[in-house]
């Protein structure tokens, strides 16, 4: 058996010199170096942004669109979109698992969720069986590498797994969240209707306290309603996060000209960066969690208007992330019951495809 990068360096084929998430494109065959995981993958959960993306471009087609993203994985060996930079993550069996790995607390035959990007992780994908709008799911016949870095979460016995992959896959979000709040704070969520945003203001409200604000920017009617449901939020306004002088003069009169603190930008489309920024205070601190943002037009715009922002790329990685997600669903039964509407195994619509790769 071949031995291997740590990082995954061994699988890039162009260009060389790069780790695996920048390369244009990696190797994806499926025999497993002496560090690697292979992974049996029956569950793709697209990046929303990059879901958001190929919806578009097809019409809103599932089956082009499943073509569109098997040509993404046939030309970089993963699901790398080109017009996003983003990718998703995965759920599946473990199958096989290196011999430099079995100290692992780790099993031939667990269920697992990668936590790492599926724009650096080596994929094959054999026949997309049916894709999912709302939740950006995807039922896949495919095979997947995880490498000796890869992070990963079992998924918990006391949850349904299409709910748990739904969670994790913004389990940064939430950490993030918890960790950036204070008490007393005021607290603006772009894009506060979606599975980030809720889970950011359950964060947020426990940790401002009553003396703190929790203000959410909604685009549709379904999110409003999702938001409203939970309570989380002491003010919700409704609108497009693109519309930068709107959401500024919003949020004026909603704080008196005091501004956010905290901004935390969820949405899954870009050109919301400067409505971030105007949103908060000079002295204040903007999480963009959405990885539709450019982060040049953030840097860039900040400076055009002179604001003194603290801006915070988006990782989507914090010390025990997944277990603070999980556990901020499990200690809410509104949350809970509300994931469960929305994510869990049957919910949403899922539109059968059926398109093999050997097809495109």
């Amino acid at each position: 058996m071949k031995e291997g990068d740590k990082y995954g360096a061994h699988r890039v084929l162009e260009p060389k010199g790069v780790l695996p998430q920048p390369a244009w494109k990696i190797d994806n065959t499926m025999e497993i170096y002496d560090n690697e995981i292979l992974i049996d993958v029956d569950t793709l959960n697209i990046d929303a942004a990059s879901f958001t993306q190929i919806e578009e471009a097809e019409g809103g087609d599932v089956k082009k669109m499943a073509r569109h993203s098997l040509g993404i994985i046939k030309e970089r060996g993963k699901h790398h979109n080109p017009d996003t930079g983003s990718g998703g993550m995965l759920l599946g069996t473990v199958a096989e698992i290196g011999p430099k790995l079995n100290e692992r607390d780790l099993k031939v035959g667990d269920r697992i969720a990668t936590l790492v990007s599926l724009s650096l992780t080596p994929l094959k994908v054999d026949e997309i069986i049916s894709m999912n709008k709302d939740t950006c799911q995807v039922k896949v016949k495919a095979k997947a590498i995880l490498f000796e870095s890869g992070i990963y979460a079992k998924i918990p016995a006391d949850m349904d797994e299409a709910l748990a992959l739904a969670v994790l896959d913004v389990a940064g979000a939430p950490a993030q969240a918890a960790k950036l709040s204070k008490p007393g704070q005021t607290v603006f969520i772009v894009g506060a209707g979606g599975k980030s945003g809720i889970l950011c203001a359950y964060e947020a409200r426990k940790r401002v306290g009553i003396t703190g604000k929790i203000i959410g920017l909604v685009h549709g009617d379904a999110g409003k309603k999702r938001l409203e449901k939970t309570g989380l939020a002491d003010v919700i306004f409704q609108g497009s996060a693109t519309d930068q002088l709107f959401v500024y003069n919003e949020m004026a009169k909603i704080t008196g000209g005091e501004m956010a603190d905290l901004t935390i930008n969820c949405v899954d489309i870009p050109n919301t960066e400067m409505s971030s920024i105007l949103a908060t205070k000079d002295d204040g601190l903007v999480y963009f969690f959405s990885m539709a943002t450019s982060f040049t037009s953030a840097a860039l715009g900040a400076e055009g208007i002179g604001a003194d922002t603290t801006m915070i790329i988006g990782n989507g990685y914090t010390k025990d992330h997944a277990a603070i997600a999980l556990n901020t669903v499990r200690e809410s039964p509104m949350l809970m019951e509300l994931f469960k509407e929305t994510y869990a195994t049957g919910a949403g619509n899922p539109e059968p495809v059926g398109i093999k790769a050997s097809e495109v």
